[in-house]
């Protein structure tokens, strides 16, 4: 006979890599069934883009078989409840799991590109995700997302008017390019841009989400100090190119959330714009700015790297377009960019399990 109590023995042999504990003791198993040599039990995951969820998948079935009975015939069902790590007051975004900022030291590096297909990759496997952009000088997600022409609407949330994000690809977004007019530049001092991201913020009806994705903008000035002033960051993911320029660059963006005074956790780096693969040609790589550098400064600073997103027109023609790379299955970009949203939301995960929660920064004027 196979009993509950001979199952959940063999799962607690099983560990969760990343956590370093075993299933049972991370109570990542539920609703265990057995009907004669029958096995069935979910395995709740720490985020639905978990990269390694096959490996434990494998590792759970091979663990009833050797430690319980070679013949038995295992199911198990794969869910995910993400974490959150949130101890703050809440006041600010309360249905936000985990708030993910995307930055660089400088311009012209695809950060808002790797925002859109980082969000939108999230979505795909199953979480519920917002895209912020906080460039407001520079606003592209709207362009990028094909929502150029559209105006979000208003609801009435307990009294008060919020601003309800457009949905397309999956997620929900939001932009100061959504509220004006494309052809009008928004000349606003410091103060003025802080206070509209601050306005983004509380009054657009986020709902529930497990992931909102922030699209920085470029440099290391005032939106950015407010952001972290304002809500409780869970990571920082840094996007660079090969060039020697654009890794001094994301350097200091590196050290301005490793400061004391902000500490934001790094995620990871993506080198961006790696190498150029021709559309007809997808074997071939030509690395024209260099091969590495972003890999170099992540071994540098001891950060995770989260890989390469080739050159590729269609990337560029896809944004042009409101077209994302990874909303297309014969994108040459696709696989990178879901391999880098599985270990952004991995990396999540392991910052939530062993570092301190996440907090509003606060720093003295």
């Amino acid at each position: 006979m196979i009993t509950k109590e001979a199952v959940i023995e063999a799962l607690s042999q099983v560990q969760e890599p990343d956590l370093g504990k075993d299933l049972v003791t991370l109570n990542m198993v539920k609703d265990i069934a057995i009907d004669g040599k029958k096995v069935s039990f979910t395995v709740v995951l720490t985020t639905p883009a978990c990269p390694l969820k096959d490996m434990i998948e494998k590792a759970c079935v091979n663990a009833i078989r050797l430690l319980v009975d070679k013949e038995a015939v295992v199911t198990v069902n794969m869910t995910a409840n993400v974490t959150n790590n949130r101890k703050d007051n809440k006041a600010m975004l309360p249905g936000v799991r985990n708030i993910i900022v995307v930055g660089s030291g400088k311009g012209g590096v695809g950060k808002s590109t790797v925002s859109v297909n980082l969000a939108i990759a999230l979505a795909q496997q199953g979480a519920k995700v917002g895209l912020l952009d906080a460039d407001i000088h520079g606003p592209s997600i709207p362009m990028m997302m094909g929502m150029r022409d559209e105006r979000p609407q208003m609801t009435e949330v307990d009294g008060k008017g919020m601003i309800v994000p457009l949905e397309r690809y999956g997620i929900k977004a939001m932009s100061i390019g959504l509220l004006i007019d494309e052809k009008q530049a928004v000349i606003w001092r410091g103060p003025q841009a802080s206070s509209a991201l601050k306005q983004f913020i509380t009054d657009v009806y986020w709902q529930e989400l497990d992931y909102l994705v922030i699209d920085l903008p470029p440099g290391t000035g005032d939106i950015h100090l407010t952001l972290v002033q304002t809500v409780p960051v869970t990571g920082a993911v840094i996007v660079s190119t090969p060039q020697a320029v654009a890794s001094a660059d994301a350097k200091k963006a590196i050290m301005m959330f490793k400061q004391p005074q902000i500490n934001v956790p790094i995620l990871g780096i993506v080198e961006n714009m790696a190498y150029f693969t021709p559309q007809e040609l997808p074997e071939n790589k030509y690395y024209i700015f260099g091969q590495g550098g972003a890999k170099k400064m992540a071994d540098q600073f001891e950060l995770p790297f989260l890989g390469e997103v080739p050159i590729v027109q269609s990337i560029r023609e896809g944004g042009d377009q409101g077209i994302p790379a990874v909303v297309n299955d014969d994108h040459l970009a696709k696989e990178a960019f879901v391999n880098i949203a599985g270990k952004v939301a991995q990396n999540v995960a392991i910052r939530n399990a062993n570092l301190d929660p996440t907090k509003v920064v606060e720093m003295m004027n």
